[in-house]
């Protein structure tokens, strides 16, 4: 039996071990996250409020439990993209929400494919891969009736589990199935006319307040209903696994449940702070896992998910030195890693393209924080400013004083922060100037710089030379400028968009019917001189509009466009193209009638 190749970490430091197989047969993976959820809003992770979450809690119980798992920045789409790539966001490219057309490294859904797997996906699908429609053998998004599931909807999160299940057993392959669930994700559980009940709903006066968040009766109201979502995301996670049960798979399914970053509120949500990123990590793995385990040893992150995966399929890893993180399987499995007590966490921007770096090292008792925006004049945007939460501190912070620091601190930052979290895991005493932590902050602080530099993340130079203000300055003035530049088009974008699809810049020769094997199909275009240089994408599809293969040719003018394609055999195929940077802004998209193949 192969075994997998150990993966390099590049944070880290090497571990030669190879995973020990138990079985034959590949297991079916399912991943089940949740979106805004913090690890202590969890009655298996400490929840201090009782009920939030029966259903995961008795999963806990079966499963392995890791109270040192982090993700690596806390906002959805370069969150996710640093889980299934395995690489940081100043590598695969997505560092907020934007997409990235051409990757250059496969992702989950392709390495899994190779392995033989069929792959579906339920929610979170353009935040989860590179760029959206991703070629996942599945969406899972969709209704029998053909209407759009609404991601609030309880049942619909089982009935998109047991189709996948069918559909890989028709396809007879094993499956890898990752199931999305969006609460607590904002907009929060609406109250009694919601149309997407609870199974519990929490009130203002009975939820705890986080240490990190003043507490008031608005806060505590908006905080009922984030704990109200979190028990709706509970009820969608019970749909997941009763699913998954009838279907007769559960004994040989591994199960990986997590969840993306913390809850969206002011101190958690896209930043780095330890509520930010410490994620209730769990996995159920049939014959391996023993239940009720807990792993306190260790500390793991979400750049080591790729490569533990598959170790668990069984699968090729790309190249090594490819990879960020390294499998954590062998834990799994009972044995000890060495050189896991960090990980290494990085944010760039937010939806809103504004771009605030920041770079962090977690430890299990310490977290250093570098913030090069930071200079007192630079107010940080965030998602989490819309709340009512971030409104009733602004509201108060006038009167309050210890009120108006905090919301100074969030809006300002300071350029260092270190905080002792083994005591202080709501990041409340900045120990930054503390004498008696200096020796410590020194050697997180060169411990960040060296791993950054192992990562060529450009923000490297500046830790290493911390008190350098003029270089931080020189660096962040480069940095608004690509806000800007970024905004701008954003905005050219948009205005595009409007007119999508209008222009009539390309067509497709005369396709007749074509044979398995090489084949050439032939793209006419007239483009405006004004418009330069654009690309064309070009993809092949089978009957069922599964991508076969794409190709990406540049343009310009009026000319043929001639895409080699390897057309497999079956018993029709269509061909689609567009112009332009990516699908969304595209001036033409067109498609093919079926070809038949003889």
């Amino acid at each position: 039996m192969r075994r997998s190749r150990t993966i390099l970490p590049v944070v880290l430091c090497i571990a030669s071990c190879c995973v020990h197989r138990v079985a034959a047969e590949k297991p079916n993976i399912l991943i089940v996250t949740v979106d805004d959820m913090s690890a202590d809003s969890l009655g298996a992770f400490g929840c201090e409020l009782a009920n939030t979450s029966p259903g995961i809690d008795a999963f806990a119980k079966t499963a392995f439990k890791f109270n040192h798992a982090f993700s690596l920045v806390g906002n959805c789409m370069p969150g996710r993209n640093i889980m299934w790539s395995g690489l940081y966001s100043h590598v695969n490219g997505v560092e907020g929400f934007q997409q990235n057309t051409q990757p250059s490294y496969p992702v989950l859904c392709d390495l899994a494919k190779r392995a033989g797997y069929f792959t579906a996906i339920r929610g979170k699908a353009s935040h989860s891969t590179p760029y959206h429609p991703y070629p996942w053998d599945a969406n899972l998004d969709t209704a029998a009736d053909g209407k759009k599931y609404s991601v609030k909807d309880i049942a619909s999160y089982g009935e998109s589990t047991s189709k996948a299940i069918r559909l890989a057993k028709e396809n007879d392959q094993p499956f890898c199935l990752m199931v999305n669930i969006s609460d607590p994700h904002k907009p929060f559980y609406a109250g009694p006319t919601d149309p997407h009940q609870p199974s519990r709903v929490f009130t203002a006066d009975e939820v705890p307040v986080p240490g990190f968040l003043p507490s008031d009766k608005i806060i505590r109201s908006e905080l009922a209903e984030y704990y109200s979502s979190v028990r709706r995301a509970d009820d969608c996670f019970l749909s997941v696994m009763k699913s998954l049960d009838q279907s007769g798979e559960k004994d040989n399914t591994f199960v990986m449940f997590l969840s993306d970053h913390g809850m969206p509120l002011p101190f958690a949500k896209t930043q780095l702070y330890y509520h930010s990123l410490h994620t209730p990590l769990m996995v159920r793995w049939p014959g391996v896992t023993k239940q009720g385990d807990v792993d306190d040893a260790h500390m793991v992150s979400a750049i080591d998910f790729l490569p533990t995966l598959l170790d668990v399929m069984q699968a090729e890893h790309p190249a090594p030195e490819s990879l960020h993180g390294r499998s954590f399987a062998p834990i799994l499995q009972g044995q000890s890693q060495p050189d896991r007590d960090f990980v290494i966490v990085q944010y760039n921007e937010n939806s809103g393209r504004n771009r605030h770096p920041m770079r962090g090292i977690q430890t299990k008792g310490f977290l250093y924080l570098y913030n090069p925006w930071s200079d007192g004049h630079r107010k940080f945007a965030t998602a989490t400013t819309g709340t009512a939460t971030y409104r009733q501190m602004v509201a108060r912070a006038p009167e309050e004083s210890d009120v108006a620091a905090r919301l100074d601190l969030f809006d300002h930052r300071v350029v260092e922060e270190f905080y002792h979290t083994a005591a202080d895991q709501d990041c409340l005493i900045n120990l930054i100037d503390s004498p008696g932590q200096a020796a410590t902050i020194e050697r997180l602080r060169k411990q960040l710089a060296t791993s950054l530099t192992r990562l060529a993340d450009p923000v490297a130079p500046l830790v290493a030379d911390h008190q350098n203000d003029a270089l931080r300055e020189a660096f962040m003035a480069a940095e608004d400028e690509r806000t800007v530049k970024a905004k701008a088009g954003k905005k050219r974008k948009s205005k595009g968009n409007r007119k999508q699809g209008s222009a009539k810049v390309i067509s497709f020769a005369p396709i007749g019917s074509i044979s398995p094997g090489a084949a050439t199909i032939r793209i006419h275009h007239q483009l405006p001189k004004k418009i330069g240089t654009q690309q064309l994408h070009v993809t092949l599809k089978d009957a069922s509009g599964k991508r076969v293969q794409r190709e990406v040719v540049t343009i310009s003018g009026t000319g043929d466009a001639e895409i080699k394609f390897n057309i497999p055999d079956l018993d029709s195929v269509r061909v689609s193209a567009f112009v332009g940077r990516d699908y969304g802004s595209n001036m033409q998209h067109i498609t093919t009638d079926p070809i038949n193949v003889q």
